[in-house]
């Protein structure tokens, strides 16, 4: 028997605002819409959250896995939790004296799939994201600086600012992407390809706080952007305006984009346990990215480009769906296109190129099914998604269309992908 609403006693989930670096993750995935945020921290709505878990495991920080014992009257709402920069402490046992073994029970926790208003099932694109990494994925290493670290930052040098994309041709059609270089001198800090840092721009918000960590991709392999040196590379968009197209600068990317060589810039993490690459001979890896979600796919493909090169690594297939509004806009379109075509089999979309058609990664995969078909019937094929939330919908449709063209059952083959972590999304 449930315990009356005074009496009830329940685990409330809590994101810790110290840990938590914004990236979206958890309320992307959040199949009840409990998570919400504004311009500083990221909640959950207590009278929603019905305990699924879904969000604990792609969190790349860990800031999601939090709770408290709280009576269910007394749970904090998403607006004290939006005023927190630290989270309270647990209640003291005298405040919970009388409320015994009482356990606020819920019902719903058992997972279904989603439906419209008529009864149909919905098709959730987030579900069959995998949160393991690929068997033969490296160890990862994470959160070795942060504000709960021994050390809160490292500091890196900016060795390098190269924009990579050109100046539009066209009114309000320039899209300034640069590729930053950070070198750590002598401090540890080891990443693999998929993972993430956090970079904290100086000064403080509106409200006079300091600003939080902003999060953005490595875009180099594990050995350096620099082959025996302790740096790494990220592609960075600057900021102009917001997914509505108003004005807005944003903080972190702009300061990033306008750094000199020479300046210094305040690093967490690294971040990221899922988003990996396999390391087994012969695997097979499709890339899907938009704008600066290449960031992880030039890691992937440069890794595997100075493997083929040493001669000590015999590769699968490397095949990648790159989708910008126009080729000025494609960060590293040059350096893709000298790459060796039996290396990589590159595929363009372009949405606003004058004169033609809107095409997008999800129709050029929908071009490709006879090739994408073979290699998601191989269990050495590994898919990465990266880029606005928009295309995700898109990506996870088109392959599920590829599969059952090819007289696949896409239930049976999402589900395999996702449980071994076959299939990663990465969408913001």
């Amino acid at each position: 028997m449930n315990a009356p609403a005074e009496l009830a006693v329940i685990k409330q989930h809590l994101i810790d605002p110290e840990i938590c670096i914004r990236c979206n993750t958890c309320e992307a995935i959040c199949p009840v819409q409990a998570i919400t945020h504004d311009s500083r921290n990221y909640v959950v709505d207590a009278s929603k959250c019905n305990l699924c878990m879904d969000c604990i495991s792609p969190c790349p920080t860990g800031s999601i896995d939090n709770w408290r014992t709280m009576p269910l009257v007394r749970a904090y709402t998403p607006e004290e939790q939006l005023t927190w920069d630290e989270l309270p402490p647990e209640l003291p046992p005298e405040e919970l004296e009388g409320l015994g073994d009482a356990v606020a029970v819920r019902t719903e926790l058992v997972e279904a799939p989603a439906t419209t208003a008529s009864g149909e099932q919905t098709f959730v694109a987030s579900s069959y994201g995998a949160t393991l990494p690929p068997w033969s994925a490296a160890h990862a290493y994470t959160n070795l600086y942060g504000p709960k670290a021994t050390q809160k930052t490292v500091t890196a040098t900016v060795v390098g600012n190269l924009r990579v994309t050109e100046v539009g041709k066209t009114a309000g059609s320039d899209y300034d992407t640069h590729h930053v270089v950070l070198d750590f001198g002598a401090m540890p800090f080891p990443v693999l390809e998929g993972q993430s840092i956090g970079v904290i721009p100086p000064g403080v918000d509106a409200k006079g706080k300091p600003h939080h960590a902003r999060q953005y991709s490595i875009a180099s392999p594990r050995n350096g952007e620099r082959v025996g040196h302790n740096n790494l590379s990220l592609t960075i968009k600057r900021v102009l305006e917001d997914h509505q197209g108003q004005p807005v600068r944003g903080v972190a990317s702009n300061f990033m984009c306008d750094l000199k060589v020479g300046d210094t810039v305040d690093v967490i993490g690294p971040f990221g346990t899922s988003f990996l690459m396999p390391n087994h001979p012969r695997s097979n890896i499709v890339m899907i990215c938009t704008g600066t979600g290449s960031a992880p796919m030039r890691a992937m493909t440069e890794w595997r480009r100075r493997l083929r090169a040493s001669g000590k690594f015999e590769g699968g297939k490397l095949m990648l769906f790159f989708g910008a509004r126009s080729q000025e806009e494609l960060p590293y379109f040059g350096p893709l296109q000298n790459l060796p075509k039996d290396f990589i089999d590159t595929n363009f979309a372009f949405s606003r190129t004058p004169g033609a058609p809107k095409r997008y990664v999800q129709d050029a995969m929908r071009e490709r099914a006879a090739d994408l078909a073979v290699l998601l019937q191989d269990p050495d094929t590994h898919f990465y998604v990266c880029g606005l939330k928009s295309m995700e919908e898109g990506v996870v449709l088109a392959l599920r269309d590829v599969a059952e063209g090819a007289g696949l059952r896409w239930d049976d083959l999402g589900t395999a992908l996702k449980r071994e972590g076959r299939l990663h999304l990465e969408t913001y």
